[in-house]
Order: C-alpha cells, then sequence, then structure tokens
C-alpha cells in the first residue's frame, strides 16, 4: 500500500499535529512506533485519526513517546499531497467513535461545533494524565533496545502504563544521572533486561544498583527478563537475580512478556 510517511520524533503529550490535505479525501493515521511498524507490515494496528474529507485536520499527541504519521488512500486510485506542522499549547477537546484495530476498516470522524472560533478544530480526544510517577522503569543496555526494549516499552505504554523508557523521558541538556535518580525513585516496578550486554555496562549497573536497594527496602518490585543468557550466566553475574522468577525471550515473546508485567502491576495497583 502506498502512503506518505512523517516520522515526528520523541513528541510531548498535548503536542497538536496539524495535517493539511490537497485533492481527495484521505486516510490520516497517528500511531506510536510498535503500531507504525505493524501499519507498515499489513498487520492489525491501532491508530489516532482515519478518514477525513476536511482540511486541515489536528490531532493530539495522546502521550510522550515517539510518534508517526502516515497518509494514504485506503487503496483506492488516486493520490493526494498533504503536509503538517506541529502546533504547541492547550489541548483541545474532543469527542471519539470506536477506534479501528483492523487495516482495512477505517472510523470517521465526528466533529463537534465550532463556537465561531477557528483556533483549533476539535476532533477526536486522546486526553493524557501526565505525572512524574511511573508504573515501571525499565533498565536495559543500549544495544538491546531494537530487539527487545523497544517493543517492550511501547506494548506497555499501549496497555496502559505508565513507562520510564530513555526514548520516552530524556531530551537535550537533560542530566542522565538526574534523570535516571528521579525515574528510579518514582517507578513502583523495575525491569531489568539481562543480557551479555547488560553484565558489562557502567549505567545498567548503575541502574541496577539503585533498583535492588529499593527492592530491599520494599519500595519496588523486581521483574528480570533474561535476553539471550542462560541461568548459569545470570548466577555468575549476580546469585541473588538468578533466584528470582524471571522471564525470558527464549521462551516467550514479547507481547506475551508485556502482557502479564501489565496484568500484574494493574492487579497490584487494584489492591
Amino acid at each position: 500500500m502506498n502512503f506518505t510517511h512523517y516520522d515526528l520524533g520523541n513528541r510531548t503529550s498535548g503536542e497538536i499535529v496539524e495535517v493539511t490535505l490537497s485533492g481527495n479525501a484521505a486516510n490520516v493515521r497517528l500511531m506510536d512506533s510498535l503500531n507504525f511498524q505493524n501499519y507498515r507490515n499489513g498487520k492489525k494496528h491501532r491508530y489516532f485519526g482515519g478518514h477525513t474529507t476536511k482540511s486541515p485536520i489536528r490531532l493530539a499527541i495522546p502521550s510522550s513517546g515517539h510518534w508517526h504519521v502516515a497518509v494514504d488512500m485506503g487503496g483506492y486510485n488516486g493520490s493526494v499531497k498533504s503536509a503538517i506542522r506541529l502546533l504547541p499549547g492547550a489541548l483541545p477537546t474532543f469527542r471519539e467513535t470506536p477506534l479501528s484495530s483492523v487495516p482495512s476498516l477505517v472510523q470517521r470522524h465526528e466533529e463537534l461545533p465550532q463556537n465561531g472560533s477557528d483556533e483549533y478544530k476539535n476532533y477526536d480526544v486522546f486526553t493524557s494524565h501526565a505525572s512524574e510517577d511511573k508504573d515501571v522503569f525499565i533498565s536495559h543496555a543500549s544495544e538491546d533496545k531494537e530487539d527487545i526494549v523497544r517493543p517492550l516499552a511501547y506494548a506497555l505504554q499501549h496497555s496502559g502504563l505508565s513507562v520510564w523508557f530513555d526514548e520516552f523521558e530524556l531530551r537535550i541538556g537533560d542530566s542522565l544521572r538526574r534523570k535516571i535518580d528521579r525515574g528510579l525513585s518514582r517507578s513502583r516496578f523495575g525491569i531489568i533486561v539481562l543480557s551479555q550486554v547488560f553484565f558489562t555496562k557502567g549505567w545498567t549497573n548503575y541502574e541496577l544498583d539503585g533498583l535492588v536497594t529499593r527492592a530491599i527496602t520494599g519500595e519496588q518490585v523486581l521483574l528480570p527478563i533474561w535476553h539471550n543468557v542462560t541461568k548459569q550466566e545470570v548466577i555468575n553475574y549476580s546469585p541473588s537475580l538468578a533466584d528470582k522468577v524471571a522471564r525470558s525471550t527464549a521462551t516467550h515473546t514479547v507481547e506475551e512478556i508485556a502482557q502479564e508485567i501489565a496484568e500484574l502491576i494493574k492487579g497490584e495497583n487494584k489492591c
């Protein structure tokens, strides 16, 4: 399927994406990285937006993270030119119809009255309740991002959890140590992606020290994930970590691990 792709990079919750169309109506989809990959591969995906005959269309970034916009004709003949810009400022109010998780099914928007104002058009609302408190902190080696960590972070976020993941949190000029310390201290669960590279990294060991300290005091729960390592290798690195029940990417998919973690954390939140 032909489509125009706009990589928005890391965006902040509440920013507005304005898409201007020239010509025919089109499908405009705002997606996080995990769902964009599924969309591009023709798989089931979730998105914000849909079929529109109006231009411009404005969509709110629902949560901080890496976002993409795709514009397509939905399989119909013809073409459409498009352009985008990002608008800072207040989050508009919206009403939504059910979102589609099937690529071939596109839901139409219901536009609200403008009340004489042209500052923002009212489309589907996706509000975000920003907070420094996080459900889970992910400690990992950067070399493991592509294979497991990034998909895991997006899957957890998509399940409704607030996630401290460096790509979600770090901005140019930030103090890495301060950001990590804040993330460690404000997260109730700590995921540790153990791998051969993790064992050798200075920052991962710094994070692990903080996670273990908070786990000992009962302030945090450790959730180890083994990635391409054996139990003996984990024992050699940390016998206490090897004693904890873990999940391994050798026996579980990222989606299965994310679902189990989400169910655990949501169950704890109800207690």
